[in-house]
């Protein structure tokens, strides 16, 4: 037995299904969970010793690739000073005037430690900035598991919300709307129905959590101008693609102002950090300032700004993103290329160091689109990858992540490795 499903079976008898967070358990594509020793650069290593390349980086952060020199150099300096003080540092006006300078819709930025507490803390502060209670989210856009978001629409268009996680009460789900992802029309609609009540509107420019999905101009514009026109807050949660598809975000690849606007992963650089920030007028509602109470006791850790203060400052490096795209677009044109001489059904896109894989003919616009992937092919594919040493997301429903550390032979090991196992696909 490996060392691998040995640690699985250990931890199953005190970690519920054996992982702490459930997309590590495997259960989409079955098999055993590869527990992780040790990262460097494009790579890490599991119990059993075997190297893999890596695509999940940490679902994210991991931008620069694992253990970059300058970061660790960075953390290191600040442990030697203490690990958590609960009380202010000057490292935490660093990073939020970096984040305000780098992302210009950011005039105030709070600090936290998880993406769900940037989400849940952004919506509080958008109902009590609009004294209003309903939200509005999309289907397929993961935003933490906040009560909140934990909902699905109804069988009809606009019937209040029911959850989709034990736990949930009905009387929160009903405050949320759930949409289709790209659909102006339902859009207007909701607004139509329920305009004067919706105190935000919530979205993935770039999803991440139904696969890579890209919002369209057309859709993000029409959220604009609805949330302008009802006085709702717009808030774009940029907690994976903040810092991944462009320096600014999505939202500067777009070009659209949100009011708000949720950040994680990378602004941590592999450590908890989080944030949501935006207009001055709504983040002067936050306590101490005004009603809206929020918290946290590691809110703005310093060793956790430390890794993310450094790694901010190394992406804003000249050629930085556009090497980063640069690799990524060969990643998703050799997979689809070997896909194409196998005669397998696929498609991929990318957006900055983000990508998506799909097995289907084109690529999807929606959470709907994405349910006809072929689930079964893609395990196959995930696994024969898998004993490549080649590491994706084990999900047919999660986007994969490209780091500065994957040169061109990491990327061409990574097609040498696809053309196989998409070979393996057609047998």
């Amino acid at each position: 037995m490996s060392k691998n499903q040995v640690l699985f079976e250990r931890a199953q008898r005190t970690i519920p299904g054996g992982v702490n967070s459930p997309v590590r358990a495997f259960r989409s594509v079955g098999g055993t969970p590869r527990f992780i020793e040790r990262a460097q650069g494009a790579y890490f290593w599991d119990a059993d010793g075997k190297r893999y390349i890596d695509y999940i980086g940490s679902w994210g952060p991991m931008i620069l690739g694992h253990v970059h020199p300058e970061v660790l150099d960075a953390v290191q300096r600040v442990l030697a000073n203490g690990f958590s003080f609960g009380a202010p540092t000057e490292a935490e006006i660093e990073i939020a005037e970096e984040i305000c300078k780098l992302v210009p819709s950011i005039e105030q930025v709070r600090m936290v430690s998880s993406g769900t507490e940037a989400t849940m803390s952004a919506l509080r502060l958008a109902r009590g900035f609009t004294n209003r209670s309903r939200i509005i989210k999309f289907e397929g856009c993961y935003h933490g598991h906040a009560d909140s978001l934990l909902v699905k629409a109804g069988s009809g268009l606009l019937t209040f919300g029911n959850p989709t996680s034990a736990g949930v009460p009905a009387d929160i789900a009903k405050h949320t709307t759930v949409l289709e992802y790209n659909n102006v029309e339902q859009l207007d609609e909701a607004f139509k129905a329920f305009g004067p009540e919706i105190a935000s509107v919530i979205v993935e420019p770039v999803a991440g959590n139904m696969n890579l999905v890209r919002a369209t101009p057309e859709f993000l514009n029409a959220l604009r101008e609805r949330c302008s026109e009802y006085g709702s807050v717009l808030i774009f949660d940029e907690v994976m693609c903040g810092f991944r598809v462009a320096l600014g975000g999505a939202q500067e690849v777009y070009g659209i102002e949100p009011d708000l606007t949720c950040l994680g992963k990378v602004i941590g650089g592999g450590m908890p950090a989080a944030a949501f920030g935006g207009r001055r007028d709504i983040m002067a509602h936050l306590a101490p300032l005004g009603g809206v109470y929020q918290a946290g006791t590691l809110s703005g850790n310093p060793v956790a700004v430390a890794a993310g203060l450094k790694t901010l400052q190394l992406i804003q490096r000249r050629g930085f993103y556009d090497d980063l795209a640069k690799q990524t677009r060969k990643l998703v044109d050799g997979l689809s290329h070997a896909a194409r001489d196998a005669k397998v059904p696929f498609s991929a896109d990318s957006i900055g160091g983000m990508f998506g894989l799909y097995f289907m003919d084109s690529v999807p616009g929606s959470f709907a689109q994405i349910q006809h992937g072929d689930t079964k092919r893609f395990n196959a594919f995930f696994h024969a990858m898998l004993d490549a040493g080649v590491y994706f997301a084990p999900s047919a429903f999660e986007a994969g992540f490209v780091s500065s550390a994957h040169d061109d032979a990491v990327i061409d090991a990574t097609i040498d490795a696809a053309r196989g196992a998409f070979a393996s696909l057609a047998a």
